[in-house]
């Protein structure tokens, strides 16, 4: 990551916390994985307690490592610049200042921020955007997560820009949001999986084995893929035909699907455009600890007046953070 501050790094998920302590040199000490706290109703409150624990836990491992702030990204609705968690389903909160109860568990100053876009800007630093300046990102899992980075700068309209895999798209079923035609209720790695074992009633270990279906002949397999790249190639045409971005960066598990993937993909999107710049489309390089790595990015960048905006947090704050 190259030299810098010392800071520390959490990667708050549903299921687990990334946690590491990244010195001035850029080195990566006591990359750990805990269990997340989900507590009902009060867990921002227990997940930024959990973060201060990890804080101190790291501090006392590497004493001679002097962190000057941290970086905490979390999924869901994200306003960065209020600190606030806006909404995560996986999480259970809503308007939690999750800053403010970080900062005072930890100790120190806190840059916040969405997971996924952490994880785009560690990219665009580092990885395989770091050549773009208009970038959008992909990250395509069991849902499908995205982020935009304009002018160099990540887009984030209060942390509602991005949801791409909530677009709309032709024909596609019930998404888990409630709506219906969503992209990622076709294309996500979650459903390609879901859709293959319905149609066949056969269950699959994943996206990437529908791919290697369809690649064998099976019939069912290489309709469920060709409808998914058919939704990725209208998305992406949509944000091309609007946003002009040099590259599509596109991680996540199915991203490993290489040709697989990235060549059919390019061929429909190439039918769907006219006179617009064609987006190089790359596939993402910093892998599962990009969100990680990102946040340790935002942490190196805090303006030091970021912390002195935050509402005073008082008490437990628990019916605060929990909204």
């Amino acid at each position: 990551m190259g030299t810098g501050p010392a800071v520390l790094a959490f990667d708050v998920g549903g299921t687990d916390i990334k946690a590491a302590l990244f010195d001035d040199a850029g080195r990566v000490l006591g990359l750990s994985r805990t269990p997340t706290p989900l507590e009902p109703g009060r867990t921002a409150a227990s997940v930024t307690r959990r973060l201060g624990e990890l804080s101190r836990e790291l501090r006392a491992r590497f004493p001679e490592v002097e962190p000057v702030a941290a970086g905490v990204v979390v999924p869901g609705i994200v306003d960065a610049e209020r600190g606030v968690g806006v909404f995560a389903s996986n999480l259970g909160w809503a308007d939690a200042p999750i800053r403010a109860l970080a900062s005072r568990e930890i100790g120190l100053p806190v840059a916040f921020d969405h997971d996924v876009r952490a994880a785009s800007w560690a990219e665009h630093r580092l990885g395989a955007a770091r050549a773009f300046d208009d970038v959008v990102v992909l990250v395509i899992g069991t849902g499908i997560a995205g982020s935009l980075i304009l002018d160099g700068r990540p887009h984030t309209a209060g942390g509602y820009a991005g949801e791409i895999g909530h677009s709309p798209v032709a024909d596609s079923p019930r998404c888990a949001c409630g709506a219906m035609g969503c992209l990622e209720a076709i294309a996500s790695a979650g459903a390609i999986a879901r859709h293959y074992a319905e149609r066949s009633g056969r269950p699959v270990d994943g996206a990437r084995e529908v791919l290697a279906l369809a690649a064998d002949g099976d019939a069912e397999a290489s309709a469920v893929w060709s409808e998914a790249l058919d939704a990725l190639a209208f998305s992406i045409a949509q944000l091309t035909a609007v946003l002009a971005p040099r590259a599509v960066v596109i991680g996540g598990g199915l991203s490993r699907a290489g040709d697989g993937l990235f060549g059919p993909l390019r061929e429909r999107l190439d039918a769907r455009l006219s006179f617009h710049r064609r987006p190089e489309l790359v596939p993402a390089e910093l892998g599962e600890d990009a969100g990680l790595l990102g946040a340790a990015l935002i942490a190196r960048e805090l303006d030091g007046d970021t912390a002195a905006d935050d509402p005073d947090v008082t008490g437990d704050a628990d019916a605060e953070a929990a909204g």
